[in-house]
């Protein structure tokens, strides 16, 4: 077991050194496991992506469970969730968050679904895993354990130039069929819908295939109509003069906290906005969650099993509210 956990602690602070070489180059680059590592430093890329907790933003430090950063568990997960990370490790490790930053460590979602499954960490941070990460799992005879951790709101964003502020969900689902293919279709404007999607195994893109329109009968995008990135999914629907008409999806949080774009705005579903309080209180209509991914094989006593027990608790449920995510009820 020593050895185990030595070999993934090793592996994680030679990926934290490989950051930190290339930091000042990108904010995105290729990790060891073969990843896009995206921990990302303000104004780095579009300028617009902020990538951790904001500046000033106190974060407290955990009373009921304290651990050393040799102690804490091999933490990976995808962009949205860094600023949680960040917080629930400066907490528990009982330092600043800039400090505690050295120790946070995100891929993409799908790489960070790989690296749990094949045992190089031990909790992920995540939205929920798509058809192939279960696939993998079962392939390679891991159980995951997914556990919701915060609450969070599946969105759509179009240009603030656009008159339209309001669809209904069959409307949505009807654009992402390739049903409906004009503004005009909607009460809008007489104007063709360009309709964003995110590649297979984002994050965005399996929320979208669960939550929206399933996989057989979302429309097919072609390449240019795929963002990679989900802040090139803001900055293409924010291109008002460039893709007149945009649509695009995303989660709440990322786009009201993480990559800002004054371009963009939020519609409201069914005539629910998002915001912090619809989705606190569900009345947003589409609703979904930040999770921790554990393996099934994870003793129940270790410090993984741990932080977990503590994120769920209160106190933890705080963390993540001064970290500015919704909490989820029921907390112990």
């Amino acid at each position: 077991m020593m050895k185990r956990l030595y070999g993934k602690r090793l592996l994680a602070m030679t990926m934290i050194i490989a950051l930190l070489a290339g930091a000042f180059m990108t904010g995105c680059g290729k990790d060891q496991t073969g990843g896009d590592n995206c921990i990302v430093e303000p104004g780095q890329e579009s300028g617009h992506q902020r990538g951790e907790i904001e500046e000033g933003v106190n974060i407290s430090f955990a009373k009921d469970l304290q651990m050393t950063p040799e102690e804490y568990p091999i933490v990976d997960g995808s962009t949205a969730t860094i600023p949680l990370s960040e917080a629930f490790a400066a907490s528990v490790m009982q330092m600043p968050v800039e400090e505690a930053r050295q120790y946070v460590l995100h891929n993409t979602t799908h790489q960070a679904y790989v690296n749990l499954i094949e045992d190089k960490v031990d909790i992920i941070f995540v939205t929920a895993p798509s058809k192939d990460e279960l696939a993998l799992a079962k392939e390679k005879g891991v159980e995951l354990v997914v556990t919701p951790i915060v609450n969070e709101g599946f969105v759509f964003l179009t240009s603030k130039e656009n008159p339209m502020t309001n669809l209904s969900y069959e409307q949505v689902q009807g654009i992402y069929r390739g049903e409906i293919t004009n503004w005009n279709q909607v009460g809008g404007p007489d104007m063709e819908i360009i309709a964003y999607q995110r590649p297979v195994n984002s994050g965005s893109q399996t929320g979208m295939l669960e939550m929206v329109v399933p996989e057989d009968e979302i429309m097919d995008a072609p390449t240019e109509m795929r963002m990679q990135g989900m802040g090139d999914l803001v900055e293409a629907v924010a291109d008002y003069e460039n893709s007149p008409g945009a649509i695009g999806y995303s989660y709440f949080y990322y786009v009201t906290d993480m990559w800002i774009n004054e371009g963009i705005k939020l519609l409201s579903i069914d005539g629910e906005m998002p915001s912090v309080k619809s989705i606190e209180e569900e009345t947003y209509p589409i609703l979904t969650h930040y999770y921790a991914v554990t393996r099934g094989d994870e003793p129940a006593d270790s410090n993984t099993s741990k932080l977990l027990d503590w994120i769920l608790s209160s106190e933890g449920q705080k963390i993540a509210d001064q970290a500015g995510y919704v909490k989820v009820g029921n907390v112990k």
